[in-house]
């Protein structure tokens, strides 16, 4: 049998950048090969030529998974390889700040596309190849946004509760198929994100306690391979987490808008 196909494969989406780029990193650290998914040619490029130096197999794709024909286009690559998905981590996603009544409906109907439409398209060919095979672990990127209603981020923290509980639901309906799930749910971590969501005069955004991309995809590996239904990195995310969760919602949306209302840095 060849190297490669002794080597267990993983695709990540958004795996070019931020904590998918962490993501790739992990699973390349741990002897896997890779199917890293991103916008941007050159972007995807450049990752796979830094993910390749310890010996992985890179591949590659580059499509904006906000459109269907490229989700589509997606699947059939991961079918014209012919290698068997081990995990599949649903990570690609945008974000976008500030008030609803201002920010841009364009924008906020591309992130339902990426971050919820194309997920769900995506998994659901996922999933039936594993369930036909009878093994195989997806991992959803949600949020700690998903604990709280989210002010100043409404539509996105909307998405990240719909791949919460979609991500939870298919656990459920798969815990007899061989095929696990689990969802991950970082805090305010450091990425580009908060730049590319016009978020940097915010309190989330100016933070300079933000968690390491490396620390999220460790803790989402380790998740993974316990075969964990969700998991928060560091402990001051399941700190927050937790209080979030029993919060009353009116209160834990003020809680949120402390860190995520424009100006609040300041």
């Amino acid at each position: 049998m060849a190297e490669a196909e002794r080597r267990a494969f993983a695709l990540i989406t958004g795996g070019d950048n931020g904590i998918g780029l962490a993501l790739a990193r992990e699973f390349a650290d741990h002897g896997y090969d890779l199917l890293i998914a991103g916008e941007t040619e050159s972007h995807v490029a450049d990752a796979a030529h830094s993910l390749s130096q310890n010996g992985a197999r890179i591949e590659t794709f580059a499509g904006d998974l906000g459109r269907a024909d490229q989700v589509d286009a997606l699947i059939e690559t991961v079918r014209r390889i012919g290698r068997p998905l081990d995990i599949a981590c649903v990570n690609a996603g945008i974000g976008l700040g500030g008030a609803f009544i201002d920010t841009d409906l364009a924008t906020e109907l591309q992130m339902i596309d990426l971050n919820v439409r194309g997920a769900v398209q995506l998994s659901k060919a996922l999933v039936k190849d594993m369930v036909a095979r009878g093994e195989g672990q997806l991992l959803f990127t949600s949020s700690i946004a998903a604990t709280m209603p989210d002010p100043f981020e409404a539509v996105y923290g909307a998405t990240k509760v719909f791949l919460r509980w979609f991500g939870e639901a298919l656990r459920n309906e798969l815990k007899d198929s061989g095929v696990g799930v689990t969802v991950l749910m970082p805090g305010v971590t450091d990425t580009n994100f908060f730049n590319r969501a016009d978020m940097l005069d915010t309190r989330a955004g100016a933070s300079e306690s933000k968690d390491d991309p490396a620390d999220v995809a460790r803790a989402a590996f380790a998740a993974l391979r316990a075969d964990k239904d969700k998991v928060l990195p560091k402990l001051k995310n399941k700190v927050m987490g937790a209080i979030a969760e029993a919060l009353p919602d009116p209160i834990g949306a003020q809680v949120h808008r402390g860190m995520s209302e424009p100006g609040s840095a300041g």
